[in-house]
């Protein structure tokens, strides 16, 4: 059951002054996709594992959720049994893409952590992936600042009771940074972790259309496009109508 934080009495939502971002797809071009996709074989069509059914049914999930989640979505038998065993090759996969050379950071990303990091504003880092900040610490900002040093939270890959679409991963870094939930933007690019975030009371940030259907609060196609003068201002302004 998802956590619900009350409601403002007014519609305004009160003004932000702190930062919530997830890692793989927002910060991070992460080859946990094609991780997902290559440990499939055995179980089912790697092919049939398309970004549509990650984005829908795995990003933001913790990976034994995850796990079931794609066995599910691909038709196996016994997923629940077999989800285990998945998520273990899988992490294997992932461990030898990484070692591999195959992340690498997304531009705007970084622009829009490094424009906030100068508004002295608090950021927090959250993803469930236990592998966010062994990718993260070698990518460096404008400043010369590791993207994993720049946070004032981290609470990636932390054990929690509830995994998105529940808030509990983004309240938890809220409260880390010691800042009202109601205070805070989240950046995501799956529809579970919007979901997570408007369940927390926060102002959702997404980078990808598919985040509309789930009623994202700014939809943007890069972080580029976010409105850094609002931004300083406390506000996010809708660009997606």
């Amino acid at each position: 059951m998802l956590h619900q934080s009350p409601k403002p009495v007014s519609d305004q939502r009160p003004a932000l002054y702190a930062g919530i971002f997830d890692v793989d797809g927002v910060l991070l071009a992460s080859p946990h996709e094609q991780a997902w996709r290559e440990a499939l074989a055995g179980y089912a069509d790697p092919a049939a594992f398309t970004t549509a059914v990650y984005q829908a049914e795995v990003a933001g999930k913790p990976r034994l959720d995850g796990a079931r989640a794609a066995l599910k979505a691909m038709g196996v038998a016994n997923a629940n049994g077999r989800a285990p065993a998945y998520a273990k090759t899988k992490q294997a996969r992932l461990e030898a893409l990484i070692e591999g050379g195959a992340v690498r950071a997304f531009p705007d990303a970084l622009r829009l952590v490094q424009a906030v990091h100068d508004l002295g504003w608090p950021m927090a880092v959250a993803s469930s992936s236990k592998n966010a900040n062994a990718m993260m610490k070698p990518i460096l900002l404008r400043s010369g600042v590791s993207l994993l040093d720049v946070f004032s939270a981290n609470v990636c890959g932390r054990d929690l009771a509830h995994g998105k679409p529940d808030p509990e991963l983004f309240l938890l870094a809220a409260s880390e940074l010691h800042i009202a939930a109601q205070h805070c933007f989240v950046a995501e690019d799956a529809p579970a972790g919007i979901e997570a975030a408007l369940a927390g009371g926060m102002t959702g940030l997404g980078d990808a259309s598919l985040l509309r259907a789930a009623r994202a609060d700014v939809i943007v196609t890069s972080l580029d496009e976010v409105d850094l003068v609002e931004l300083a201002a406390g506000r996010l302004r809708r660009i997606d109508a």
